[in-house]
């Protein structure tokens, strides 16, 4: 496993701020690793992501903010430091369909998805069988248009019990309530089966069908109170034709929605996402 530090940052864009990370980092002998940045001109932002190797370093992680914040004060920066050491505690939550949750458990034990998921919680028992075949812990709750306040509270128990740091909905057919966005915010990532902002909402390919359309797509984005106008992450479109019925638009559809949502859940874990202006920067 790595041992690095990622420092994500958004501030004003002005001269001199890369200046003076490189050298904030070289005088306390940290090796810079990978470093991006973006400028958005049209709002005067600077975006950065920068990571390091801890080993050898002369700043402990603990010790960071300390020594940061005069930089960090300087140029009005909003920073957060990611430690590859601490992997992401991930819970998935799918309703019937179990292709995205094959996909995410196949990635994770293959070791392409460096992190944990300690659950896997469901409103159907359709996928109990296949996280048992991955020894992952399933917890079925339904839900309701009456006990949803309830199946919510009892998600929330878990969530906090698994110390979750991020929940991914592979596939959850469910809208989730404002409360439950509000307490997770930027943490929560969702799969969408058309290529938004087309076709919000439910049977977006049954409405690309009837609509004629000549490319399909898929949308990982963070989720918000407005559903599905969260800060989009990743999209990918397949090209059909008149001969495509429903049936086909799904199939391949499904094979959008794996890849595209295993990419989000990547780059989140690896700490090359920042959002902003409910758009994301993705660093390479």
């Amino acid at each position: 496993m790595k041992n690095t530090a990622t420092l994500l940052i958004t501030c004003p864009d002005q001269k001199g701020i890369v200046a003076a990370i490189a050298d904030f980092l070289y005088r306390h002998d940290a090796n810079i690793l990978h470093a991006d940045q973006h400028q958005d001109a049209e709002n005067n932002l600077f975006l950065m992501r920068v990571e390091w190797d801890l080993s050898g370093a002369a700043i402990a992680a603990d010790d960071f903010g300390m020594h940061f914040s005069p930089i960090a004060e300087r140029f009005q920066m909003q920073w957060q430091l990611k430690l590859s050491q601490k992997r992401t505690r991930l819970a998935i939550m799918v309703s019937q369909y179990d292709h995205c949750l094959a996909d995410l458990l196949h990635r994770h034990q293959s070791g392409e998805l460096a992190c944990d998921i300690p659950l896997i919680i469901s409103n159907h028992r359709d996928t109990e069988r296949l996280a048992e075949f991955y020894g992952i812990p399933f917890h079925h709750i339904e839900v309701t248009k009456d006990n949803k306040a309830e199946a919510e509270a009892k998600q929330f128990a878990l969530f906090d019990r698994y110390e979750i740091d991020l929940i991914v909905l592979a596939r959850y057919m469910q809208i989730l309530s404002p409360d439950f966005v509000k307490r997770y915010p930027q943490r929560i990532i969702n799969i969408h089966h058309s290529f938004l902002p087309a076709f919000i909402g439910a049977r977006p390919y049954h409405r690309a069908y009837e609509r004629g359309v000549k490319l399909i797509g898929a949308t990982s984005h963070y989720v918000t109170e407005v559903l599905d106008e969260g800060p989009i992450i990743e999209q990918d479109i397949a090209r059909i034709s008149h001969r495509d019925q429903v049936e086909d638009l799904i199939q391949k559809g499904r094979d959008l929605e794996r890849i595209v949502l295993s990419r989000a859940v990547r780059w989140h874990i690896e700490n090359r996402i920042l959002p902003y202006a409910n758009k994301t920067v993705i660093f390479d």
